[in-house]
């Protein structure tokens, strides 16, 4: 219980303004409109509807006052059941309450004493406060009488992340706002502890990688995986470790208010699985004097051999961004739907094998925190399964950083986060493209935010890709980026009169023709949309759900329907486009053997069927000569 004191005041201040002096007078940049305005380009989501984005930090004027109180409790997190989450209630009193008086939570809780140096880029002036909350909500939220009596209640959901916490109260709303006061700090037992296991598959079918976060670096513990087949011996495998600097970051706010220390990244490799076996694994550092920090024991089931015929279920969807399951920073409704998608995914964890998240992860667009909260939310998901993800517009753009799209979408954070909070078995993870196998499935990941036009590296990546695949072993073949290269009607590329990111088909269809691709799915249109199997702009097929025989043509699926605020489709008929959907939802591919597979699109709110198709065909049908699809031929004897 917490209640503001005039030499805890003193204190604050003296904290708050102690970095001051070192702090650069900078000239006027674009810095501002970075992180309050953005800029509306059609093909991605402006900036400022990143709700932190709206909280102009570096403006805050201190202003403690002694009748003011935030208490809180419990003051230590956890709890034996769960030591890396708690719910805290907070008891807020001020004598002169408004509408736009909010409560946030900062973290370190000596939220004053981060570094504004030069290395976070030029500032338009000195700021008082330069690193922003990681979630608010305001006062009056949950106590919708709080500008009468001045009193509310606020709870409040908080994760671990690797140091401890503090509340601050302030008036004057977001674009103005006045520190009132400050709360005690409060932490976990172990901030350090190892946390959000996220798999992936290796570069082998036999290999699964653990991907998890800590506060431990290699000077302090050792990192390692113990794992091995439930009720028998386990070992150990090591774990290298990775993590990023503010310098790493390409601009503001990832670079400025957005900043926060990632910790450390740790993977593992766990090599020579048996196939289709359930395995048990723990993550574990190996402090100095020889004893271990454990995680809790999680399981996961190994890949299939490529080609081997069992019953195989993939999900794939793309843009689920996160959200607070406190209510928090979600007044500006930024991602609706990725709590809806997230619990149906977790409730039907027995019934799919591996999960693609194609781009549009937690949308931190700068702000560093999301991520650890992003990596929370999807735990109970990559922690048994494989969560392979494929990079989009707000993971990798941002002017002058080398991404295809010039936009200010990644808030600077030029794929650095994604690229290192998760692994996937690319030869190099700054170029994001990388194959892989589940079975009798072979995917073809690519990233739209690398050029990927004829000529071009990926380019020469995606026809290799394509052309190292049996289809005799592997008959099913899938290709999926973020960007929708191939086709949607959604009305802002409808209004292009292209229907499609520009020159993606005009570069990329002669591959899928030429490979005979199954199925091209796409993120970045928040919708779903199914198409007729297609080439040059013609339907190569009449039936609509049960495809037999040649494969003439690719089917496109929009599955960016993950979360996100939704799009909206043109009023144009679109001859090709067989079911549309503008709500949330996640495909489903189910690989019944070698000839036989379902396609299921499922909405996020019910986890039913409301599109879906079969193929059914056998090798000679792959192998069949079709219009720019014929292998060549002699008349020689």
């Amino acid at each position: 219980m917490i209640k503001m004191q005039t030499m805890i005041h003193l204190s604050i201040v003296l904290l708050l303004f102690s970095n001051i002096l070192i702090y650069r007078v900078c000239h006027a940049s674009s810095y501002s409109s970075l992180i309050s305005s953005g800029v509306d380009y059609h093909r991605h989501s402006p900036i400022n509807e990143q709700p932190l984005a709206k909280i102009v930090i570096h403006k805050t004027v201190i202003a403690l006052n002694e009748s003011a109180s935030i208490r809180s409790s419990p003051l230590l997190l956890g709890s034996e059941d769960d030591d890396h989450i708690d719910w805290l209630n907070i008891d807020l009193e001020y004598p002169e309450p408004s509408i736009d008086d909010w409560v946030g939570i900062f973290s370190p809780a000596k939220f004053n004493a981060s570094d504004c140096s030069s290395e976070a880029g030029e500032w338009p002036e000195n700021p008082t406060l330069c690193t922003a909350p990681i979630k608010y909500k305001f006062a009056n939220q949950s106590s919708s009488d709080y500008v009468k009596t001045g009193k509310a209640k606020i709870t409040f959901r908080i994760i671990n992340q690797r140091s401890n916490f503090a509340f601050a109260f302030f008036t004057g709303g977001l674009e103005t706002p006045k520190l009132v006061a400050v709360s005690d700090p409060m932490s976990f037992p172990n901030p350090k502890a190892p946390l959000y296991p996220r798999l992936a598959h290796g570069k082998a079918w036999d290999e699964m990688t653990v991907t998890w976060t800590s506060g431990y670096n290699i000077d302090e513990a050792t990192p390692l995986v113990e794992w091995g087949l439930k009720g028998e011996t386990k070992k150990l495998s090591p774990a290298g470790t990775l993590t990023f600097t503010r310098s790493s970051m390409c601009g503001p706010p990832a670079r400025t208010v957005g900043w926060r220390d990632p910790g450390f990244i740790h993977t593992s490799f766990l090599k020579g699985l048996w196939p289709n076996t359930m395995y048990e694994y723990r993550m574990g550092h190996m402090l100095l004097n020889g004893s271990i920090i454990y995680s809790k024991i999680y399981t996961f089931k190994s890949s299939p051999y490529p080609g081997q015929d069992s019953l195989q279920r993939v999900i794939i969807f793309g843009d689920m961004g996160k959200a607070e399951r406190d209510g928090s920073n979600e007044y500006a409704n930024y991602q609706p739907g990725s709590l809806i998608t997230t619990d149906q995914l977790i409730s039907d964890l027995d019934n799919y094998d591996i999960v693609f998240h194609i781009g549009g992860l937690p949308y931190a667009s700068g702000y560093l925190s999301q991520w650890d909260q992003f990596t929370e939310q999807v735990e109970p998901i990559s922690s048994v399964k494989p969560y392979m993800i494929a990079s989009g517009n707000h993971e990798r753009d941002f002017p002058n950083s080398g991404s295809f799209y010039d936009t200010l979408d990644s808030g600077g954070e030029c794929g650095v986060p994604a690229e290192t909070m998760y692994y996937v078995p690319a030869d190099n993870r700054a170029k994001f493209w990388y194959a892989t196998d589940y079975g009798m499935f072979h995917f073809c990941i690519a990233d739209s935010e690398h050029d990927w036009r004829e000529g071009s590296e990926q380019y020469a990546w995606i026809e290799k890709c394509f052309a190292s695949v049996d289809r005799q072993k592997q008959p099913w073949l899938i290709f999926a980026t973020h960007r929708v290269l191939g086709y949607s009607s959604s009305r802002w590329l409808a209004d292009e009169g292209a229907f499609e990111e520009p020159m993606g088909r005009a570069n990329l269809q002669k591959l899928w023709q030429k490979y005979k691709v199954d199925i091209a799915l796409y993120g970045h249109v928040n919708n779903y949309e199914r198409t007729c199997p297609i080439y040059q702009n013609k339907c190569v097929n009449s039936e609509i759900s049960r495809y037999s025989g040649t494969v003439n043509g690719t089917i496109h699926v929009v599955v960016g329907g993950g979360g996100s605020h939704l799009s909206s489709f043109t009023k144009i008929n679109t001859f090709w486009s067989l079911y549309k959907d503008q709500d949330w939802g996640f495909v489903k591919l189910t690989a019944f053997n070698h000839s036989s597979l379902l396609f299921e699109y499922k909405k996020s709110s019910d986890g039913l069927v409301y599109d879906s198709f079969t193929i059914s065909r056998d090798y000679k049908d792959v192998l069949a000569c079709v219009h720019d699809g014929c292998e060549p031929t002699t008349l020689a004897t």
